[in-house]
Formats: C-alpha cells, sequence, structure tokens
C-alpha cells in the first residue's frame, strides 16, 4: 500500500531530531556546526541566514559532500517551514551524516522572530540566462557572479594577449573593464589580435576593442585610457581597480606596472609570449607571493628583446596566454581555487614532452620593490632603467617582447 505524504513526513520526525530557533542558534555560534539552506535559488537570493549555506534541494545529493566531507559534522537542515528541510535531512542521514537536525519553522520563523537576514543581489532575468553555466558552478555561483559584476580589471593593452582576455572577462561578466592603449590597428595586427576586425584598421584599439566587448556583452562598463602609461599617471589610473592585467609589449611599461602594482597593492596578472612559447603568472607581494623584479631584478640587453615583428609568434598563442591570464583574473575576483601566487605556467607548444610545465617563483628577500626592505620606494624613469629611448609606437599596447617568455623556464 503506498504511504501517503503525512506517513512520510510522520515517518521522517519520527528519525530526525526537531529543533527550535534558540537551539539551531547555539549550535550555530559553536565552531563546526554547518546550516544547510534547501531552498530554491529564487528563494535564497530574497533572503537567507548570514551563516547558511545553500544547497537546493534538488542538488542535495550531488553538493552535499563538496561542502560537508565530514559525515560526523553536525548538520541543521531548514527550508522556508520546516518541510522540505524534513525530508533533506532524512535524506542526509540515509547518506550516511550521523547529526542531523531539522530547523522547526525554517527561514520565516527565523524572519518573524526579527533576527538577522541578508539578501543577495537580484539578478535580472537577463543575467540569469547569461550567466546560467556559472550559477551551477559550485566555486562561483551566485555570489561568484555577484562578485565579477561589481568587479573593476585593468587591462595593459588591447592587442594579442588583451584581445581574448577582454573578450572572456566581458563573457564572464566583469562589470567595469578599462583599456590602456593609444595604438591603432593595423592590418598586420589582425593574424593574432582578434578583438580587432579589418573594417577597423586605423581605428584606436581601445575603440575598436569597446565595440566588440559591449557587442559580446552590452552590461559591461568599458573605460577607455587612450594614453601612454607613464610614471606620472599610472597610480591615478590604476587606482580604482580590483585586478590589473599586463597584456603589455615592452619592459619599460612591464617594470612600470609591477613596480606600481606593489606600491599600490594590487595584484598584478602577468603574460608573455615568445613564437611557440608563452607564461602567465600572478604578481601578488601584498598576499606573500613575487613580484616580477623578484623573478628579473634587472631588465635584459635590448638586444635580447626582440620585438614581435622582429621575432614573430603564432597567432594561437597569445590566445591561449590571454585566455589563462582572463582566467586567473576571475579567479582572483572569485576567491575560486588557488590564483598562480608564486607559480608561472609555462607553456612550449612545439615539444611533445614538456609541452606544459608549472613552475615556482621564490619571493626575493633582498627584492629592490618588494621585500622588507626596499631599496626603491617609488617610481623611477623605466624607458632609461631597461636602457631605451621613449618608445615610438607606445608604451602599452599589442604583445610582450618576448626574451623574458622564452626565458621562463628559468624562474627561480
Amino acid at each position: 500500500m503506498a504511504k501517503s505524504s503525512k506517513n512520510i513526513l510522520d515517518e521522517a520526525r519520527s528519525t530526525i531530531k526537531q529543533i527550535d530557533i534558540d537551539q539551531a542558534r547555539k549550535m550555530i555560534e559553536k565552531p563546526g556546526t554547518v546550516l544547510v539552506d534547501v531552498r530554491e535559488s529564487d528563494e535564497w537570493r530574497q533572503g537567507h541566514i548570514p551563516q547558511a549555506v545553500g544547497i537546493p534541494r534538488g542538488f542535495l545529493e550531488l553538493r552535499v559532500e563538496e561542502k560537508i566531507p565530514d559525515h560526523k559534522t553536525p548538520v541543521i537542515l531548514q527550508c522556508a517551514s520546516g518541510t522540505r528541510s524534513l525530508l533533506a535531512a532524512r535524506t542526509l542521514s540515509e547518506l550516511g551524516y550521523e547529526n542531523v537536525y531539522n530547523l522547526t519553522g525554517g527561514f520565516n520563523a527565523w524572519k518573524d522572530r526579527g533576527l538577522p537576514w541578508v539578501a543577495d543581489r537580484q539578478f535580472t532575468q537577463e543575467e540569469l540566462n547569461r550567466y546560467s553555466r556559472h550559477f551551477v558552478i559550485p566555486e562561483i555561483g551566485e555570489k561568484g557572479q555577484a562578485k565579477l559584476l561589481d568587479a573593476k580589471v585593468l587591462l595593459l593593452g588591447t592587442g594579442a594577449l588583451g584581445s581574448p582576455s577582454a573578450l572572456y572577462l566581458a563573457a564572464a561578466g566583469v562589470g567595469t573593464i578599462g583599456l590602456v592603449d593609444f595604438d591603432v590597428v593595423d592590418l598586420s595586427n589582425l593574424q593574432r589580435q582578434i578583438i580587432h576586425t579589418t573594417d577597423r584598421v586605423g581605428m584606436l584599439k581601445t575603440e575598436s576593442a569597446q565595440k566588440q566587448i559591449n557587442a559580446l556583452n552590452p552590461g559591461t562598463k568599458v573605460i577607455r585610457h587612450d594614453v601612454r602609461l607613464t610614471s606620472e599617471n599610472v597610480m591615478e589610473i590604476i587606482k580604482d581597480y580590483d585586478v590589473v592585467v599586463n597584456c603589455g609589449d615592452n619592459f619599460p611599461t612591464r617594470y612600470l606596472i609591477n613596480d606600481a602594482c606593489v606600491f599600490a597593492k594590487k595584484p598584478l596578472v602577468d603574460g608573455a609570449i615568445f613564437r611557440f612559447e608563452g607564461n602567465t603568472t600572478v604578481f601578488y607581494p601584498a598576499k606573500g607571493g613575487p613580484c616580477y623584479r623578484c623573478l628579473y631584478p634587472e631588465p635584459a640587453p635590448p638586444d635580447m628583446a626582440p620585438s614581435c615583428a622582429e621575432a614573430g609568434v603564432l597567432g594561437a598563442v597569445p590566445g591561449l596566454i590571454g585566455s589563462i591570464e582572463a582566467l586567473e583574473a576571475i579567479k582572483l575576483i572569485t576567491g575560486a581555487g588557488h590564483p598562480l601566487i608564486g607559480k608561472m605556467v609555462y607553456f612550449d607548444t612545439l615539444s611533445d614532452k614538456d609541452y606544459v610545465r608549472v613552475l615556482k617563483i621564490r619571493k626575493d628577500p633582498k627584492c629592490p620593490v618588494c621585500s622588507e626592505h626596499p631599496t626603491q620606494t617609488t617610481l623611477i624613469d623605466y624607458e632609461a632603467f631597461c636602457g631605451l629611448a621613449p618608445a615610438s609606437n607606445g608604451a602599452a599596447h599589442a604583445e610582450d617582447s618576448g626574451a623574458h617568455a622564452a626565458a621562463g623556464a628559468s624562474a627561480r
């Protein structure tokens, strides 16, 4: 004989311990107890208990062990009124969780008592559709997407590395993207700079990139900095951004943006390319990692740093490196996983043995910029430092000049 819903609920009540709000509050205050809200995502967005972990009832069996791997952990289940969470608690008990409780009255009773609750960002229907694949990733979810929408990322360069970085950051929903470049689109760029098109040859790269970014995602705000990055303007430009992504093409700019980010305590995602090679890392001394000066205290001689025009670069390589730069920026914004702080991913795409290597970069205790006792505490003349005359085609565009990309394999 089939059981009625009343029978099922009565059986669940006989096996699952029911607790009231006062009991739940005492348990939540103790380290180790986990409160799981099993309501649907739209209910969660409208308001939830601050300490709660949201796992919709339909995904409970699939996701609970990611959040609560230890089956001995005390777990309180909660829904709107206490019915769905009762059945969810029985499910957890059947999965082997030993200390499972159901919050009677649920969120409604909590709210009626005037206890603290919070409401998450209210996404538009377009945002719910556009970012739906992010919402189902546990490491991103709605909280991570809200962080992306509120984030500000500065891209130094809108060329080969900047093209995929900008497009993937925009596609991910980064709310504000700043673009630093004053070069114009050239026909020779189009072999690798996929954000630009043939009909935009002669147009400012920032303008071209803005058109493509907003064609992909109209919700992304683009701020154009049509200037050459210098010691005089860099601190003002970077001050309002959360993450800086270096897609620049020469050593003066590379050292300049590194030092500026160290002084401003901002994370710097760095990428470099050379023919079939490339690397990506995150310089973030404020989080205990090294900076670019830890790896290269002094610039290479100018004759060892051929430009892409001189050395060449395969068009797909910056697509690879620029995409990873965007990925690292997304990880920094959302807190997902472990960013490449103190690590460098190095690609030699011609090799069948060491196609990808992950290299450690040690923080230099004598680094002139980021050590405990730095010898350089202000920005300097980076053109003179690198032994170069002022760049005639700009210090903030296109792709890296190469020598340090190949040198990635020797990272300390």
